[in-house]
């Protein structure tokens, strides 16, 4: 690669980075409607204990905060130098990849936290394989029981963040 391709890579970058404004209030309105549509779903389902709902709900909000500033940037990598509708369906696709895969993530270690009792010593072989099923089956159980704790609150702010990237000036 040549020094001036490396350059136009990084100004692209750059350029393509949020505003720390937009990435904080965005984090945080995103934590809080993640973890307000779980909330909502597990108290409308009349879920298990308290505890429970609050431990969920604030995974939710957890992964919401995390994935903000993950899917606002790789939307703006996506959607840099295009038009609108572009820019909408950037968003539509990075924030709801980015919110379901590290709501998923941090799940999946909350579930290997609880099964670590029964695992073999770390980093041996026998404990590789453990993570690595324990880690995918926490993962499939997420995206087959938990993607619904998105519906409908999580779509329609999912919506509303991608109209509001998309009218932001590129």
């Amino acid at each position: 690669m040549s020094p001036h391709a490396a350059t136009l890579k990084v100004n692209y970058f750059r350029r393509a980075l949020p505003g720390w404004r937009a990435t904080l209030f965005g984090s945080f309105f995103w934590a809080a409607t993640m973890g307000m549509s779980a909330l909502i779903n597990l108290l409308l389902d009349n879920w298990v204990t308290p505890e429970k709902i609050r431990t969920v709900s604030l995974l939710f909000a957890g992964g919401g905060a995390l994935a903000f500033p993950v899917g606002l940037l790789a939307a703006r990598l996506v959607s840099l130098g295009r038009g609108r509708d572009v820019a909408f369906a950037a968003t539509m696709v990075c924030l709801a990849a980015a919110t379901i895969g590290l709501t998923a993530a941090l799940y999946a270690l909350q579930y290997r936290s609880y099964y670590a009792e029964w695992h073999a010593p770390a980093f041996t072989l026998t404990w590789g394989f453990q993570l690595a099923f324990t880690m995918a089956v926490a993962s499939y159980q997420f995206m087959v029981l938990g993607i619904r704790l998105y519906f409908p609150l999580g779509f329609i702010a999912l919506f509303a963040a991608s109209l509001w990237f998309a009218q932001q000036r590129r």
